[in-house]
């Protein structure tokens, strides 16, 4: 292959975010073109996205020779140090390339690299001198504490995260898990239950918190575990950042500092979670399963990363295989909730509506006292039974799920709609759905609802600015532009009607749009189409 061609066959696979593919056409431009430094970083860039940090480790040796500022090949580089424990590399790094590293990722590396280097003076003062912003600060003295924990000296570290009177310092919930640990390790272990407990109120557990709760109850002897080695945090350091980057146009970046988190410290489960769930949203469903995978059936996060997996099964075009993830899952973990209301989604999705509804049951058959949260599992049944022809039962789901959540929009906007749908009770309907807006007044679904409610009450005029607000907000939806061609034909905005028509059949089909009757509107009218026996007045 010539230098051009696997130069624009990398590119394509580049901007398909097919890292595999495209790190082998860089690889084979580099065969032709070794100096290339554009090529190297992108080299660089596809085998750390891909996972394989050998690879990227030693581009990164040959780029920075070729670029000594590159930002990168010195990220790579400090990366590979903090795997080996070479501390003292990792410093140099840091001094050289100053300039070039994240100002959080640095401050929090270079004092677990004085950790590393058995100097916690030097550590604290370094973590004391995060400043600049207030973010900074928390993520230094909160690593501060887990530093001083990791250093036995559990009391300290328990007085950074409590926090004072600006209240506990609980960044994420690794930051709960590990204020537990270290209370476990100072006698205080019902104070650390209460601050699990009210992290588990909310109704929906959280694996590895509930994990943690229950054998601080049953007065097992609990250790600190959430760092284990100056390498634990370094990569802790990595995933603080990944985590803040991933957003936006950054998911790349994010994805590469998640990858080094894990290569820093291999077992770093939620690093690798967060891999697979930035190259699931990228289309690289192999690559998710492989990062998935490497989660062992004795982490907390294990059930976490089966649901996960299922869904990128799905995501892929295996949607039976998903299925079977689940269902599987559900044999060996049958008293999860998450799991049930996980397999319910899965068939749900799949158009399987009665096996849903007895999937989400059993969830709910594992809530003896249904708390606000759980709404979501009713209103997940109701719709379940709604799409099986269930209504009966799924009126009394939806309102169930407005009982545990007064005025949540989507419950009310579903019930309002299916009313609406069902000719019942039109006033009650209208008010449940402008109640949903007022909740959601950019969800184009929800205003499409109000204008659709509208017009079945003959308020022709008052639903135009709805439904075309609705358009504006989700304009590739062809039920939406269906229902705006029915509301614009029957104010006498005629042409617009059939432009709206033929928009729907252009993004259809859709799952509740009948492609034949639009077809039929615009043949002879949507007032002929009405007229005609059997036909439904909705659109």
């Amino acid at each position: 292959m010539t230098l051009s061609g696997a130069y624009l066959a990398a590119m394509q696979a580049d901007f398909r975010d097919d890292y595999s593919v495209a790190a082998e056409y860089y690889i084979q431009a580099l065969l032709l073109d070794p100096e290339n430094a554009a090529l190297m970083q992108n080299a660089v860039v596809m085998e750390t996205a891909q996972g394989d940090a050998a690879a990227a480790g030693a581009l990164a040796e040959k780029l920075i020779k070729v670029t000594p500022d590159n930002q990168l090949a010195a990220l790579v580089l400090l990366a590979d140090a903090l795997a080996a424990e070479d501390f003292v590399g990792a410093q140099v790094i840091l001094q050289t390339h100053a300039a070039q590293i994240n100002p959080l990722l640095g401050g929090l590396v270079s004092a677990w690299v004085a950790v590393g280097l058995q100097d916690f003076a030097a550590a604290q003062k370094r973590f004391d001198a995060m400043g600049g912003n207030e973010a900074l600060a928390a993520y230094g003295q909160y690593h501060k504490a887990l530093a001083l924990a990791f250093a036995g000296d559990f009391v300290s570290a328990e007085a950074i995260l409590a926090g004072g009177d600006q209240g506990p310092l609980h960044l994420d919930r690794n930051a709960l898990i590990a204020h537990a640990q270290i209370l476990a390790q100072i006698g205080r272990e019902a104070e650390a239950i209460d601050i699990l407990d009210e992290v588990l109120s909310s109704g929906f557990p959280d694996a590895a918190i509930s994990q943690l709760r229950d054998r601080l109850a049953a007065g097992e002897e609990v250790a600190f575990t959430q760092v284990r080695s100056a390498r634990d945090g370094a990569a802790e350091a990595f995933l603080t950042l990944a985590d803040a980057l991933d957003s936006g146009d950054s998911e790349r970046l994010s994805l590469l500092h998640a990858r080094l988190a894990a290569h820093v410290s291999p077992g770093l489960v939620e690093a690798n979670l967060l891999s697979a769930e930035l190259l699931e949203s990228e289309g690289q469903y192999k690559l998710a399963e492989a990062a998935l995978d490497t989660v062992p059936d004795t982490s907390p996060w294990y059930v976490t990363a089966g649901i996960r997996r299922a869904a990128v099964v799905g995501a892929s075009g295996d949607e039976a295989g998903g299925i079977e993830i689940l269902m599987t899952l559900s044999e060996s973990r049958a008293d999860d909730i998450e799991v049930w209301s996980a397999l319910g989604d899965a068939l749900r999705g799949a158009e399987r509506y009665q096996e849903a509804a007895e999937a989400y049951s059993r969830a709910i058959e594992l809530v003896p006292d249904p708390q606000p949260p759980h709404w979501v599992l009713f209103y997940s049944r109701g719709i379940a039974y709604e799409r099986a022809g269930e209504w009966s039962k799924s009126e009394l789901d939806f309102r169930e799920a407005l009982a545990l959540e007064p005025d949540q929009p989507l419950v009310l906007n579903y019930l309002g709609y299916s009313m609406v749908e069902k000719g019942e009770d039109l006033d009650a309907a209208l008010a449940m759905i402008e109640k949903a807006v007022d909740g959601r007044p950019d969800d184009g679904y929800i205003t499409d609802s109000l204008g659709w409610v509208l017009y079945r009450l003959g308020r022709y005029q008052e639903a135009v600015p709805h439904m075309l607000r609705a358009v504006e907000l989700t304009p590739d939806d062809p039920v939406i532009n269906d229902h705006l061609g029915d509301v614009l034909w029957s104010v006498g905005r005629k042409r617009e009607a059939e432009f709206q028509w033929r928009r729907a059949l252009s993004f259809g089909p859709g799952e509740d749009l009948d492609m034949d009757r639009v077809r039929r509107k615009l043949d002879v009218g949507l007032d002929r189409v009405l007229a005609e026996p059997d036909e439904k007045t909705d659109g």
